[in-house]
């Protein structure tokens, strides 16, 4: 599954290539240099804003993004093949490091963020708080109305996803729930932003998507890449909050009296319970694109524009925050 008209166009020209030279035409041109980056769908639209900022500042340079379950990200930089670069929530093992390395391939990976996961309920749902024993008794259909959670006219809680391969699950159904299965009321979308439309549409929904989807406005009025590109340069922490078309919850751990929602400085310090990394993996030489794209992710206007979306970066210091 391609992430952007940018993958389409792509294939569609090196398609053309193809049936050109399948004609006994000679081609006058090779394709110009690309990196090719399989991410995690979870972290789609924070990846989307790094190429659009490093094709901005380097005019001469494509990056091309495809969109995929995490699984299927690690099977494309494990394939040796056009990928050599993935967004993803683990790094790889000792033993694919191993067999890549055995390939004569350079392997780097590095932590370039710390991801929240968010719990989003309709603004008309008068929850404002739940633990983490109360998400997986949700997760697992154990409680499955909201008059059981706090007293209200709500009924069944539809849990959405954005799909049943993604990261998102599989952090929820390992970390939250032990590996237990999930209720019956526990369905998936497609996509991050079909979890958004569904809970800002539906009062019994309730979303658990990334962070970034919901402090990024998902209506449209982002700065431009020329802004973007402006605004990396600087170091200012200006602050950041959630789009008021949901309701954000507070989530406490076990065992834990305060609540916090997912601002950057609670997941810095562990406060926010809900919370992974993100790595980026190359197995790129120096003085490629690929390479050249790492460098910049990791880099310090990099992680300047993670910090913008809402996650922590993994290396500029957390926003600062007014308290609730």
């Amino acid at each position: 599954m391609l992430g952007s008209t940018k993958c389409i166009a792509a294939l569609a020209a090196l398609g053309l290539l193809a049936t050109l030279s399948g004609c006994g035409k000679k081609a006058s041109m090779q394709p110009a240099p690309m990196a090719k980056v399989a991410c995690d769908e979870s972290f789609e639209n924070i990846i989307e804003q790094e190429i659009n900022v490093y094709e901005y500042i380097y005019p001469k340079e494509d990056v091309l993004a495809y969109y995929l379950p995490e699984n299927a990200c690690i099977d494309s930089i494990m394939a040796m093949q056009g990928v050599k670069c993935a967004v993803t929530t683990r790094p790889l093992t000792e033993q694919e490091v191993s067999f890549l390395r055995s390939h004569k391939k350079v392997v780097n990976q590095k932590k370039i963020a710390v991801d929240a996961l968010a719990i989003i309920v309709n603004p008309e749902n008068p929850v404002e708080i739940l633990s983490k024993k109360e998400i997986a008794e949700i997760l697992s259909g154990e409680v499955s109305r909201w008059d059981q959670v706090e007293p209200c006219k709500l009924g069944e809680i539809d849990v959405i996803f954005d799909h049943q391969g993604s990261s998102t699950v599989k952090f929820m159904r390992d970390s939250i729930m032990g590996g237990k299965p999930f209720g019956q009321n526990v369905s998936a979308v497609k996509t991050n932003p079909d979890v958004f439309k569904a809970v800002a549409e539906n009062k019994n929904a309730m979303g658990v998507i990334g962070v970034s989807w919901v402090s990024s406005d998902m209506r449209g009025r982002e700065q431009s890449v020329e802004e973007l590109a402006q605004a990396v340069e600087k170091s200012d922490t200006t602050q950041l909050d959630f789009n008021a078309d949901v309701k954000v919850l507070k989530i406490r751990g076990n065992d834990v009296v305060q609540a916090y929602k997912p601002y950057q400085a609670y997941i810095f310090d562990g406060s926010y319970p809900l919370y992974r990394s993100v790595y980026m993996i190359s197995t790129a030489p120096g003085g490629t694109i690929t390479h050249r794209f790492f460098s910049f992710v990791t880099g310090f206007q990099g992680q300047k524009l993670i910090q913008m979306t809402g996650i922590l970066p993994a290396t500029v210091r957390p926003r600062m925050v007014t308290l609730e």
